[in-house]
């Protein structure tokens, strides 16, 4: 297990902050779904402010993940994995802020590539999210050291090894 290295009350910070901004950039999927099935303006207004709100929490939520992962050590698997879902993560940020370019000239119609983009970005963001869950579930990256079906509340102290 490698052990996170930027913590708040015992548990990793990028592991608390990542369900933002992709709860986020999903919801604005789901309102351009709704946007394309009424036509409704209102909708399109929403997934936008959504793609804006899920790409500022996005760079936020990406600082610790970015200090954890200097913190594995290279000539890993994890390594490998962390730097594939950092740059994949990139990618994702690139096309959401793509599409939220495209959508200025008319925020509220916008043009059907711009919510294309969207797409394509969730599509990766969804491949990076299963890569992070890999390096947590499967490498044990971010995982206590001490970490075991009864070890104490992160508040109480390190775990003790089993």
């Amino acid at each position: 297990m490698h052990e996170s290295r930027v913590k708040v009350l015992g548990h990793p910070l990028h592991q608390m902050l990542i369900p933002l901004p992709f709860g986020l950039l999903c919801m604005s999927g789901i309102f351009d779904a709704i946007h394309l099935w009424t036509g409704a303006g209102r909708w399109a207004v929403i997934a936008y402010y959504m793609i804006v709100s899920g790409m500022l929490s996005g760079i936020v939520a990406a600082v610790p993940g970015f200090l954890d992962w200097l913190s594995i050590p290279r000539n890993t698997r994890a390594w490998r994995i962390g730097a594939l879902h950092a740059a994949g993560n990139e990618l994702v940020l690139i096309g959401y802020g793509l599409s939220w370019m495209m959508r200025m000239p008319s925020v509220d119609q916008p043009w059907g590539w711009a919510i294309a983009v969207s797409y394509g970005s969730l599509a990766i963001a969804a491949c990076t999210g299963w890569l992070g869950g890999e390096l947590v579930d499967r490498l044990g990256v971010g995982v206590d050291p001490g970490a075991h079906l009864n070890a104490p509340n992160s508040l109480s102290g390190p775990a003790t090894v089993v």
